[in-house]
């Protein structure tokens, strides 16, 4: 196949972004109620700041705004990460981080699937934070037994979807045609259904042990459990919830409100309570609901280097244990006082290796300088914040615990195994760190080409 006939991964990550957005507004109406609020408070933000706006023009993200979505799943057995892992790289994503939430009390461990070069960035930076199960977390013997037997049956990619990975295998690519039947073939893997695949007293034994056992067990496939948009004012967003018949959790995840965003930060309103479909002896349905879905907002920052995510790590862990007990108003203020040390300009952050930044030059040819530092004051050279494209594990964790609301949830597991998670993925993690730094050196190695700067 000539390459004139491929569609780009790019191409087909937002066809496949765009397509799971629509279907998720039909099966969760209050998510198409975000959007509308989302985009509301994005127009407001850049009304009222235009430095803001032209930042956002000049690093080619405005016209990401829109699109920007990150998505969650959790699946049941390494196979299913291992061809979920083709699945993404058909779209350009690629497995970055690894994420051990069993810390938390959360018996997963996860990677993000997302692009990783800035110019598939710029064009859709779609993610999915996508966990698997760790069955030897669940206390009860004869519950893993039977987990494992019902997951071994179970199959939640289609025959056609295999055939497109083979096909994309050898061509090393997908028409436009195919394309569209990929969409729509890999579309099933994450759409919700009515109908569980247990009995109602195996879903509530389950159920009973750990709710998040139940969800990814239970059902035919691993069903979008989210499907969030980024905002640029998440405190506006969270305050104008209410008024649109949507009750949001009572804390924001992630670092408080700053006048430089850092990292990420989250919201999210409490699961949808669905109905379900239980199967009886007799093979007749018997009636019963589960709760799964939920809505989230997120805001996103500069990515922080080692230095200030360590700064960060223990700033958070000072202000969460001063707040321990504490919600809404109260929470917010400790938190920010707890954050008070962090430098909140992006002079400071970068001077200080807190921060990854972008540079470019203002213009070409010969300069007098070849100091960073003066290049940068004297405004030769741009310094612009690279945006976190990753997930927190605390944060990851709070939104699982919080949209989970229960009590049989333990307060720690045993530590997790990158080594084991990428066996089953079949491939490495890359370590999110070296892609901030390269592209920061990167960019600056440019710049100071165009500047005449060896």
């Amino acid at each position: 196949m000539d390459s004139h006939d491929r569609l780009s991964a790019d191409a087909i990550r937002t066809m496949f972004s765009q397509a799971m957005s629509d279907m998720y507004r039909d099966e969760v109406p209050q998510y198409g109620t975000l959007l509308d609020l989302v985009a509301e408070a994005n127009a407001a933000s850049l009304s009222a700041d235009p430095r803001l706006a032209e930042d956002l023009r000049r690093a080619d993200e405005i016209e990401r705004l829109d699109l920007e979505r990150h998505g969650a799943i959790r699946l049941g057995k390494p196979e299913e990460l291992r061809i979920i892992g083709r699945v993404f790289s058909v779209m350009g994503m690629h497995p970055v981080g690894y994420y051990d939430l069993g810390a938390a009390g959360v018996p997963v461990h996860a990677t993000a699937f997302r692009p990783i070069d800035d110019a598939s960035l710029r064009r859709n930076p779609f993610r999915v934070f996508t966990s698997l199960l760790r069955l030897e977390l669940i206390e009860d013997a004869s519950l893993r037994v039977e987990a494992v037997r019902i997951l071994e049956r179970r199959q939640i990619f289609t025959p056609a979807l295999l055939e497109l990975l083979s096909a994309h295998d050898w061509q090393g690519g997908l028409t436009a045609a195919q394309a569209n039947r990929f969409v729509g073939e890999a579309l099933e893997i994450f759409r919700w259904h009515s109908t569980a695949t247990v009995s109602s007293e195996t879903y509530r034994a389950m159920h009973n042990a750990n709710r998040l056992l139940a969800d990814v067990v239970c059902f035919r496939g691993p069903h979008i459990n989210h499907l969030t948009p980024r905002t640029l004012d998440i405190d506006h967003v969270q305050a104008a919830m209410p008024s649109r018949g949507i009750e949001p959790k009572a804390t924001i995840e992630g670092p408080p409100r700053r006048n430089c965003p850092i990292l990420l930060r989250q919201t999210s309103f409490k699961a949808l309570e669905e109905p379900i479909l239980f199967n009886r002896a007799d093979g007749t349905p018997a009636p019963g609901s589960h709760t799964a879905r939920f809505g989230e907002i997120e805001q996103r920052g500069v990515a922080l280097t080692r230095k200030g995510r360590a700064l960060y790590d223990h700033l958070l862990a000072q202000g969460m244990a001063a707040a321990r007990g504490k919600n809404g108003e109260t929470y917010r203020r400790i938190l920010e006082e707890a954050f008070e040390t962090f430098p909140d300009d992006h002079g400071t952050l970068r001077r200080e290796k807190l921060a990854f930044y972008r540079y470019s030059p203002t213009r070409h040819g010969e300069v007098d300088e070849n100091d960073i530092e003066a290049l940068v004051s004297t405004g030769a050279l741009r310094a612009d914040p690279i945006v976190y494209e990753d997930f927190l594990p605390v944060s990851a964790a709070g939104i699982f615990q919080s949209n989970l609301d229960s009590a049989l949830v333990r307060s720690s597991f045993s530590n997790g195994s990158q080594t084991a998670f990428e066996a089953a993925l079949d491939a490495p993690v890359q370590d999110e760190m070296e892609l901030y730094n390269e592209a920061e050196q990167t960019s600056l190695n440019e710049s100071l080409r165009a500047l005449g700067i060896p």
